[in-house]
């Protein structure tokens, strides 16, 4: 059954991809087709940041370590239990992925896999090069999901779906272009931290995190937090020096720099440690290297605002006050039954 040898594939990706953590990058003697993959992807590693100057080399390996962590036969079992994948008809899904961070479609390339489809991928210009080595490992492991995968650099034609992801503005032209084909559309969502004052200083490093990784490039990051009046922002900076390094990046300190201007000449009243800017702000979505903050005097009021903006949201960062949410320092792992905008990927693929 081809969904069977679509998972022993993945399994030993996840095997494959889990020798490489950035700190103690080991080659393992029994991990399969090692010789012929190791070294290239090593090479890839290190010079992803020629392509892409916010793809350092500490933020790819986080993202393979993630990815590392998800494909185990536990989780995708877990994962996959949940439906009645059918051996049906395969369709032709376009994926056209953004670029933001790492590997950041290959949750939506390995759900047309798993559910039988072919992945028609169009990628990002800023980051064209790891999905498709990686795809090229689980061809090598399992020769029938050539047939199942193509790159294309142009537009996409002769496809049956399509998810796509882009900003609120591309979103508004995929809405348009597809509106005649099955389609998931991801638009801009940011997510939020609800702080109580109650917090230790271990949590608030969490939450920096949850706000750093990625330089904050991703929808999971956390750049915005809501605080309850008179909050007391001492401890809140203490943690977040812990991240101080991130001023090294000339991307980041070209963003803090410019962004800390614009505040400073529109004359906003901002709080700054050198390396972030907190500004008080309503909007969800904040410049690289700063968060918006909001005071908030009624717990209640500020679930019941949440709810009601939920597709600005990707997720809620808090210690269990707000239902439903991460917990500190957990934004960026997700598991593999959590999906984007809570769209479930699956269902969709299975309903084609």
């Amino acid at each position: 059954m081809m969904l069977e040898k679509t998972k022993k594939s993945l399994i030993e990706l996840g095997k494959f991809l889990a020798q490489f953590d950035g700190q103690n990058t080991v080659k393992s003697t029994d991990v399969l087709c090692n010789d012929e993959f190791y070294d290239d992807f090593v090479f890839l590693i290190e010079n992803q940041k020629h392509y892409n100057g916010w793809f350092v080399e500490s933020e790819v390996y986080f993202a393979i370590r993630s990815w590392a962590e998800a494909l185990t036969q536990e989780n995708i079992d877990k994962w996959l239990s949940a439906y009645e994948i059918p051996n049906a008809h395969p369709k032709t899904v376009g994926l056209i992925l953004a670029g933001n961070i790492p590997l950041v479609g290959f949750h939506d390339f390995i759900s047309v896999l798993v559910t039988g489809h072919k992945a028609l991928v169009k990628m990002s210009s800023n980051d064209q090069k790891i999905l498709p080595f990686v795809a090229k490992y689980l061809v090598r492991i399992e020769p029938e999901l050539a047939s199942r995968i193509e790159f294309v650099e142009n537009k996409l034609e002769n496809f049956d779906a399509v998810i796509a992801t882009g900003s609120n503005n591309t979103a508004r032209y995929f809405e348009y272009y597809f509106k005649d084909k099955p389609s998931v559309i991801r638009k801009n969502r940011n997510s939020v931290a609800v702080l109580t004052g109650s917090e230790t200083k271990e949590d608030l490093i969490g939450l920096g995190k949850d706000i750093f990784t990625y330089f904050g490039l991703g929808c999971r990051n956390v750049s915005k937090i809501f605080v309850p009046k008179d909050y007391d922002f001492e401890l809140f900076f203490a943690a977040m020096y812990e991240y101080g390094d991130i001023i090294n990046n000339q991307k980041y300190i070209n963003n803090y720099d410019y962004n800390k201007a614009v505040f400073l000449m529109s004359n906003f009243l901002i709080l700054d440690n050198e390396f972030m800017t907190l500004k008080e702000d309503t909007a969800y979505a904040s410049p690289i290297s700063s968060v918006f903050y909001e005071y908030y005097q009624n717990l209640n009021q500020l679930k019941e605002r949440l709810a009601a903006d939920s597709e600005q949201i990707q997720c809620v960062v808090s210690s269990g006050t707000i239902e439903n949410s991460v917990k500190f320092g957990q934004t960026q792992h997700p598991q593999l039954w959590d999906y984007a905008d809570n769209v479930d990927t699956i269902e969709f693929l299975i309903g084609l």
